[in-house]
């Protein structure tokens, strides 16, 4: 035996093929030409490899596998030594990497290695949370008898260790029916489904799903909507209406300098820098500026205007007023020259 003190370092930090061995055993093969066809590979990848996801199922994969490897048959080698060297080109990524993890030599038969693989993605836990699913089944709203007819099989057929007897599993779907339903089936069966055999049920609902599905009789509601609007998504709805408030702060803000720039407008009438409302040239600026200067008394403008004064001589125009013509007289007389 040779002491670890007289071996180089090089023999602890680099990888020697001593420790390069595969985690399964493949059996030798008598023939003389044996390999693995292209067409194999091929029929692996369609269908699918085994990437080790929570999602996957890994009974499916061993299903798929098989008949894939039951599709070839080469003299001189047995069926288990095709499938222990095929199998691990059904593998990828994380079970890939499992695979490798093995230590050397560590599988010796296929029986050995779909121990291991179901042991690893399909534990106990995950057998009973299947399971529990299948004794909890319900019909869903809205879900057509075919729907949950073909739901039910797929958990069975997910958890095959599930131990539930063939009665059990008819009676569990039975109960998890919607009341309408369940009389829909009754009156298939001629008063009762729990009445028939195992057998006689199960031909029930395959000819009720298979007709079900075959003949819907439930309409998908159409999806109303105003002409011309499409649906958008809440959050984009959101973020619409916050641009369209900070628009409108903006706006708010900018406010001033809008007042600015309206202040610095001509007048439309005389191109002078005031508004029209104050300009000289307009009729009803001037009838303002002249009942304004008129003498408070007489002015109802004037906060000093009295409404009995209407009736004082000096103050009238009518026509009762005696000193109107005297007045227009004097006011005749005094006009300058040359004014007309």
């Amino acid at each position: 035996m040779v002491d670890d003190r007289d071996r180089t370092i090089r023999d602890y930090v680099v990888l020697t093929h001593q420790v390069v061995h595969p985690g399964i055993i493949r059996p030798e093969v008598d023939a003389a030409n044996f390999e693995l066809k292209p067409v194999m590979f091929q029929m692996l990848q369609t269908v699918g490899q085994f990437n080790g996801l929570p999602n996957e199922d890994p009974h499916l994969h061993l299903k798929l596998f098989l008949e894939v490897s039951h599709a070839f048959k080469i003299a001189g080698a047995t069926q288990y030594a095709l499938r222990l060297r095929l199998f691990p080109y059904s593998l990828r990524d994380r079970a890939r990497s499992w695979l490798n993890s093995l230590p050397s030599d560590f599988i010796t038969t296929w029986n050995e290695l779909v121990d291991k693989f179901l042991m690893k993605y399909f534990p106990p836990t995950k057998n009973a949370k299947l399971r529990n699913e299948i004794t909890s089944f319900h019909q869903l709203k809205d879900e057509s008898l075919y729907e949950a007819w073909e739901r039910f099989k797929e958990l069975l057929r997910r958890c095959p260790h599930h131990g539930i007897p063939y009665c059990i599993q008819l009676e569990t779907f039975y109960n998890g029916l919607n009341p309408s339903t369940r009389l829909m089936v009754d009156a298939s069966a001629n008063g009762a489904l729990l009445s028939k055999s195992y057998t006689e049920a199960y031909e029930i609902l395959e000819r009720i799903a298979n007709n079900n599905y075959q003949w819907p009789s439930a309409r998908q509601p159409a999806a109303r909507g105003s002409a011309g609007v499409h649906n958008i998504d809440a959050i984009i709805a959101l973020s619409v209406q916050v641009t369209s408030l900070t628009n409108m702060v903006k706006a708010m803000t900018s406010a001033p300098a809008t007042v600015q720039q309206v202040t610095e407008l001509s007048c439309v009438y005389c191109g002078e820098e005031h508004d029209f409302d104050s300009c000289p040239g307009n009729p009803a600026s001037v009838n303002y500026v002249g009942n304004f200067n008129r003498q408070p008394q007489n002015n109802p403008y004037s906060n000093a205007y009295n409404p009995g004064w209407k009736q004082h001589p000096n103050f009238s125009l009518s026509s009762q007023n005696r000193h109107a013509p005297a007045l227009r007289r004097q006011n005749k007389n005094t006009q300058p020259p040359g004014f007309h």
